[in-house]
């Protein structure tokens, strides 16, 4: 069996705890600032399973790689998995399990460590949604999700494309490498909120003109940046603007993974080759996924 290669222009030193503390601490800042309950929608959830079908996840056992304060377990849960569990690196634990208190105790199995060596188990289907971008080595994190999908099983996961975030690459990322080392409350409501009021008026003018334009202004705004992502995320409301503007800002790490590096990562000998896909999701990011091999 293959372990999945490095990339070429990494540091090709095995992750660990260490090296992705800061990442997480600054997350969990911002996931413990947020509140109770979900940030996300169910359609949200399940358009980020898509194309695995989440009633799919009823009776299996399950296992969310980097679960923030358990926004996405929440959503998880209600499909009625037999088995619910999640390691995150950062500290989180007290407000996840605030968030998850309706899931039975014999379900439910939250752990604190780095899931990159971390050693849970096998289990029906992992995924892994936002996390491998923001590892100083992605591919580790990818290798942790093979590792813990059983023979048989499913995995799924969702990273920042570099593939049609040019924009966000040239102006936001440069402005994260600053903000990331402000206190969190500068960065969010000094920098991130500011920067989130262009952008939700961008967004809501760009949904409103490709829904109710003719063919000809449709195809000419396919040229501006993030047509595709400013569509889906217009449906929200303001304050989902400025967490996902504090979540770009506040982490001290984030890569933008081509889609050249996915395909490379799902040649690994232990993964089904028939059952392997790679979408684009939204313009600028990749959802892909498949199944280990039952041998």
């Amino acid at each position: 069996m293959s372990a999945i290669a490095p990339d070429p222009r990494a540091d090709r030193r095995p992750s660990n705890g260490a090296a992705d503390a800061p990442t997480a601490q600054a997350f969990a800042r911002s996931w413990n600032t947020v509140g109770e309950g979900s940030v996300y929608t169910r359609a949200q959830f399940d358009d980020w399973l898509a194309p695995v079908d989440p009633r799919t996840l009823q009776g299996q056992t399950v296992l969310e790689l980097g679960f923030g304060n358990g926004s996405l377990l929440l959503h998880a849960a209600a499909y009625g998995p037999s088995r619910l569990c999640g390691i995150e690196l950062g500290d989180t634990l007290a407000q996840t399990r605030r968030n998850l208190r309706h899931v039975p105790a014999q379900v439910l199995d939250l752990r604190q460590g780095d899931l990159t060596t971390a050693d849970l188990g096998l289990f029906d289907f992992v995924y892994c949604i936002g996390v491998l971008h923001h590892l100083e080595h992605p591919e580790a994190g990818f290798e942790a999700v093979l590792r813990h999908t059983r023979p048989g099983g499913r995995f799924h996961c969702w990273v920042y494309a570099e593939e049609g975030n040019a924009a966000v690459i040239r102006v936001v990322d440069p402005i994260r490498r600053v903000a990331c080392r402000l206190p969190w409350w500068v960065t969010k409501y000094a920098v991130a909120l500011p920067l989130a009021v262009p952008f939700y008026s961008y967004a809501k003018t760009v949904r409103a003109l490709v829904e109710h334009g003719g063919p000809a202004l449709q195809n000419a705004l396919r040229a501006l940046p993030l047509v595709d992502y400013s569509r889906w995320v217009a449906r929200r409301d303001f304050a989902f603007f400025h967490h996902v503007a504090f979540d770009q800002l506040v982490t001290p790490r984030t890569r933008y993974i081509p889609r050249s590096v996915v395909e490379r990562w799902l040649t690994d000998s232990r993964i089904e080759r028939a059952s392997v896909y790679v979408e684009l999701r939204n313009g600028n990011s990749w959802k892909f996924g498949g199944r280990r091999s039952a041998q």
